[in-house]
């Protein structure tokens, strides 16, 4: 994957990508043209890989759970539990589509004095539709991601492959924590010291601080290694989405295809080396207001702002 540098770059908003696209960034360099990275939706499976997704159990969350009032004290009255839908959704596409054994390991982090792990256990697909998750026995007093974080990398440090879901409204009182042991673990794959892996934020709620969650998705280690995604449980349209940034250079979609610009100008050939899921172009000054990919007999056209 050819390494860019997350400075100057913008993320096109999901509301405004266009299929097959799941994630479009973009840099505007001061010639005037603008460099575009955009990855092709699709699933991906990975050898041995295992899954995982952790909950946010701090006392923010409370209210996503359906519970009412402070403290984790549910008062009388209907409330929505939010976060139950999107866990088990999760768990079931992880199962089916990621873990090799068909099981996703869930547990509840920030819980107790905001640094604790409460575990679930393991879910196969058709238990993971059926759970409920009302949330923690101790809602968390802090939100610290960095034990969740450690929980999935040290129990499954020798596996070919993992991708680890961590669900949270967003707000968390570790991130400096957290982005120096993801410069720790992205310099370890480098070096070939470790397996790949994958890390992905949904935010859910109203009030979710998407601020933090795309410093880590954004978050520069001097590496080619790109660990965290982001995703906001509201925009999500597929659950596919959520393999957005697992694609590669390597990794073919069609045997053929063009990228045109604004003008209708070839800015890159696949013709002889086929299309990749995960283009890098750049699209000249004049035109450089969307860019069109031809796969598979058909044209999309992806407008930029």
């Amino acid at each position: 994957m050819q390494a860019l540098s997350t400075e100057g770059m913008e993320t096109l908003p999901p509301a405004q990508t266009v299929e097959p696209f799941s994630k479009v960034n973009f840099w505007r360099l001061p010639d005037g043209t603008v460099r575009v990275r955009a990855y092709v939706l699709m699933e991906r499976a990975r050898e041995g890989a295992k899954a995982g997704i952790a909950i946010d159990g701090s006392r923010s969350m409370a209210s996503a759970f359906g519970v009412k009032g402070c403290l984790g004290f549910l008062l009388p009255g209907p409330a929505k539990n939010i976060v139950s839908p999107v866990a088990q959704d999760m768990c079931a596409y992880l199962a089916r589509k990621v873990a090799v054994d068909g099981t996703v390991a869930v547990t509840y982090w920030a819980t107790g004095d905001g640094s604790r792990i409460e575990e679930i256990g393991t879910l196969t697909e058709v238990q993971a539709k059926q759970y409920n998750f009302t949330g923690p026995k101790k809602y968390g007093a802090g939100t610290r991601l960095l034990p969740a974080l450690e929980f999935f990398t040290k129990r499954f440090a020798d596996a070919p492959w993992g991708m680890y879901i961590f669900i949270t409204d967003g707000a968390l009182h570790d991130l400096d924590a957290v982005k120096r042991y993801t410069s720790q673990l992205a310099h370890e794959i480098a070096d070939g010291q470790r397996n790949e892996l994958k890390l992905v934020l949904i935010g859910v709620g109203k009030n979710v601080d998407e601020r933090q969650m795309q410093e880590l998705d954004d978050l520069e280690t001097d590496t080619s290694v790109d660990l965290w995604d982001h995703k906001l449980a509201s925009e999500i349209k597929q659950l596919a989405e959520i393999f957005a940034e697992v694609v590669d250079e390597s990794t073919i979609v069609a045997d053929s295809g063009l990228v045109r610009d604004a003008k209708g100008n070839v800015v890159e050939d696949y013709r002889d080396k086929g299309v990749p899921a995960l283009l890098v172009f750049t699209l000249p000054s004049g035109a450089e207001s969307s860019f069109t990919l031809e796969i598979a007999g058909q044209s999309v056209t992806q407008p930029l702002p």
